[in-house]
């Protein structure tokens, strides 16, 4: 048995790949993985002018936590709501982490605003319904855009700045904005210089879907009342441990070669399954990064994701019984609301009888020791099926744990997207949507 080793709260183990990948194959793979991630350190690979996610966590001073800190203790003062403006990289992986921490048992935070995000599609309903929790509540908005012009949060902001200024007047309004964009370009970063907008820099050298650990998601984590700088304690950790040449002591570069072997031997597509709800939109944030890293030139894994037991009940059967291409990634936590139990059932009278559901025999155990039974039956379970499965183990989810699981992935997709010869920091296909759909619209050239 393959020794697992926990790094910065997480243990990823490879070992049920085994059977579909050797031991021996995976461990031939030290050198190519070896020499992708030195491409990334000498700056020397595909894409290397958008390497700055590389040392974010190292980077980070003291005078950008107070900068941010500072903002988000303005937001605390004067709203109750706090509209992220953003689209992509630019919001999903804030909403991530975010969603990731709500249900933690030692969660206390208050006195926070509500944080809401606009800018994600065009959807009338979904624009309306942020829309309409900002009637009779003071708010705030951060607009995150490189540019300024992406369609879809440059129609949020355009709506939601309108009403702010009808609000508030042009001063007041100036106050409650605060622009995540470009250091020197752009028509986001005019605006907020003319309009004298509290303002924080996206690193020309970050891409957006890599940006989760700048201010493009320091600072409405930071508003919603996020230890930021747990977060990036935990990233630096995960960092440290990604600079080790042994394959087995490094989770990003085990990860990396794990699926990219797999890939190789026909699995092309990875489902990522998880059994704690709180990180579905982790997930999301996963088949960006990874899908918009590796899918170019006929290459790449496709990025799927399930929730479990939920999709048990539907693409469950699939995974099980359909075509032989998934690997699959299970990202489990352990611990999550230890207080939940299953009650006993008995019996109240003679004609009331006992036990009717036949739970008893869980009557004491934890939801999250039977939800851990039930990821350890369904990876048992798929593997029998001819499914390669890797599990991302975590023992609770913390700020500190989200870090260094962020930074994991980042790593991991840089080296395994430059492991299939692909450019894993441009989106070139992204544009082709653009076109058509600006075409249609009928925008001046």
């Amino acid at each position: 048995m393959t020794e697992i080793k926990e790094i910065a709260g997480i243990r990823l183990d490879v070992s049920a790949t085994e059977e579909f990948l050797p031991k021996n194959e995976l461990d031939a793979m030290a050198p190519a993985v070896n020499e992708a991630a030195a491409s990334l350190e000498q700056g020397t690979c595909k894409g290397s002018e958008y390497l700055g996610w590389m040392d974010l966590p190292k980077n980070i001073s003291e005078a950008d936590f107070a900068a941010i800190e500072a903002s988000a203790g303005r937001a605390c003062s004067d709203a109750q709501v706090y509209v992220v403006v953003g689209i992509g990289g630019s919001y999903l992986g804030a909403r991530a982490v975010l969603d990731a921490l709500r249900g933690m048992e030692t969660d206390s935070r208050t006195g926070y605003p509500e944080i809401i995000f606009a800018g994600t599609g065009l959807c009338s309903s979904t624009l309306n319904r942020v829309l309409s929790k900002c009637i009779g509540r003071s708010f705030r908005i951060c607009v995150i855009s490189k540019s300024g012009t992406t369609l879809e949060p440059a129609v949020a902001f355009r709506t939601l700045r309108t009403i702010m200024l009808e609000r508030y007047g042009a001063s007041e309004a100036a106050r409650r904005i605060t622009a995540v964009t470009d250091g020197e370009r752009g028509a986001l970063r005019q605006l907020a210089d003319g309009e004298g907008y509290e303002t924080f820099v996206i690193p020309d050298d970050v891409g957006g879907r890599f940006s989760i650990l700048t201010p493009v998601g320091l600072v409405p984590l930071a508003a919603a009342g996020i230890d930021v700088r747990a977060i990036m304690t935990g990233a630096e950790k995960m960092r440290q441990a990604c600079l080790s040449t042994d394959l087995r002591s490094n989770p990003a570069h085990l990860y990396a070669a794990t699926r990219f072997g797999l890939y190789q031997k026909g699995f092309t597509t990875e489902v990522m399954s998880t059994f704690h709800g709180d990180l579905q939109t982790v997930q999301e944030w996963w088949k960006q990064l990874f899908g918009e890293s590796e899918g170019k030139g006929g290459e790449g894994i496709f990025p799927a994701s399930t929730v479990f037991t939920t999709d048990l009940h539907s693409m469950g059967q699939y995974i099980q019984d359909g075509r032989r291409n998934l690997q699959e990634t299970f990202l489990c936590v352990r611990n999550a609301v230890s207080r939940l139990t299953v009650p006993g059932d008995t019996q109240i009278s003679d004609d009331k009888p006992a036990n009717l559901d036949g739970l008893n025999y869980l009557a004491g155990r934890t939801l999250d020791d039977i939800n851990w039974k039930a990821y350890e039956g369904t990876k048992a379970a798929h593997g029998a099926g001819g499914v390669p499965c890797s599990s991302i183990e975590i023992d609770a989810i913390t700020p500190e744990v989200v870090g260094a699981l962020l930074y994991m992935f980042e790593k991991a997709v840089a080296v395994s997207g430059l492991m299939l010869g692909v450019n894993p920091f441009d989106q070139p296909g992204v544009e082709t949507y653009k076109k058509e759909m600006f075409r249609l619209l009928g925008k001046p050239q």
